[in-house]
C-alpha cells in the first residue's frame, strides 16, 4: 500500500529560496525561506549521532530538502549516503543542494533518489533501493498527530505531519526492509510517537536505546532520539536526557557535538 499522494504544489520561485550555511559552514542548504519545511535542531541533532568513523552506505529516509545527510556527511567522512524524498521540489532542492560549489567535498558521496519509499518493493529496487543494502538509517519522518492542525502551507504539512494512523509502523517496517543485519537505524520523534515506534520495532529492531531531549532541565520532554540494531535481540535501554542548554545547542550548530547512540 502507497502512502497517500503529497498535495499538488509548485516549484518555489527562485526568490523564495535561501542558501543557509551549516556547521560553521560546512556545508550549505537550499531551502524554502518560507514555506516548506526548514532545517533546524532536529536535523543537526539527528546527525550528530552519526559516528565521526562510521563507513559504508546510509540512507535518510524522507530527505527533505537534505540536511540531515549534508550533515552526517560531514561528521562521517567514510560514509555514502543516499538521500530519499517523495516531494518533487524538495528532492529537486536536495539536488541542487548538493551541487553547490560549497558542497563539491561531499558531493561524491550523496545521492537522491525521488520515491515513496512505502512503495511495494519492485518499485523500491528499480529506483535502486534493494533490501539489505543500508548499514545505517537516518530518519527525521513526519511525526505530528494525524489529524491535528495543518500548516496552511502544503510542503511544510506534508512534512511535518503524520498522513495516518499508523504510518510510522509501515515507516519501519520499510526501514527495516533496506537494512542489512545488524545495520543501525536511528529516529527523532516525538514522545507521543512512542508507542508507534515500539509496535514497529517489534520483530524488526532490538537493543533499542531511547534519550529523551528537554529544552530545559525540568521541562516535559520535546523530542525523542531513538537507536536500534537490525536483528538485535538486546532489550531496551532509557538513556540518560538530553538537555537543549545553549552549550549544547552551540556544540550542535557548530559540528562539534557527537551524541553517542550504542
Amino acid at each position: 500500500m502507497n502512502s497517500p499522494t503529497p498535495p499538488e504544489v509548485a516549484p518555489p520561485a527562485a526568490e523564495d529560496i535561501s542558501k543557509d550555511a551549516f556547521l560553521g559552514g560546512a556545508f550549505h542548504l537550499l531551502q524554502p525561506r518560507r514555506g516548506g519545511f526548514r532545517a533546524g535542531h532536529d536535523a543537526l541533532l539527528l546527525a550528530a549521532t552519526v559516528p565521526r568513523n562510521a563507513t559504508g552506505h546510509a540512507l535518510d529516509m524522507g530527505s527533505g530538502a537534505g540536511a540531515v545527510a549534508l550533515a552526517a556527511a560531514v561528521h562521517a567522512p567514510g560514509l555514502s549516503l543516499v538521500l530519499a524524498e517523495r516531494e518533487p521540489s524538495m528532492a529537486a532542492l536536495a539536488r541542487a543542494s548538493i551541487a553547490l560549489p560549497e558542497n563539491a567535498a561531499l558531493a561524491p558521496r550523496l545521492d537522491v533518489v525521488e520515491l515513496d519509499l512505502l512503495a511495494p518493493r519492485p518499485v523500491r529496487e528499480a529506483a535502486g533501493l534493494a533490501d539489505a543494502r543500508f548499514d545505517l538509517v537516518l530518519s527525521n519522518p513526519p511525526f505530528h498527530p494525524a489529524g491535528g492542525r495543518l500548516s496552511p502551507d502544503a510542503r511544510r504539512g506534508a512534512a511535518k505531519s503524520l498522513p495516518e494512523p499508523g504510518f510510522l509502523v509501515r515507516w519501519l517496517a520499510v526501514a527495516g526492509a533496506l537494512s542489512r543485519h545488524g545495520a543501525r537505524i536511528t529516529m527523532i520523534l516525538r514522545p507521543d510517537n512512542l508507542p508507534e515506534l515500539l509496535e514497529g520495532m517489534e520483530g524488526r529492531f532490538g537493543a533499542l536505546h531511547l534519550y529523551a531531549v528537554h529544552s530545559a532541565p525540568g521541562d516535559p520532554a520535546i523530542r525523542l532520539l531513538a537507536s536500534a540494531v537490525r536483528g538485535s535481540r538486546a532489550p531496551l535501554l532509557i538513556r540518560p536526557p538530553l538537555v537543549l542548554d545553549e552549550a549544547l545547542r552551540r556544540a550542535v550548530s557548530s559540528g562539534e557535538a557527537e551524541i553517542s547512540v550504542s
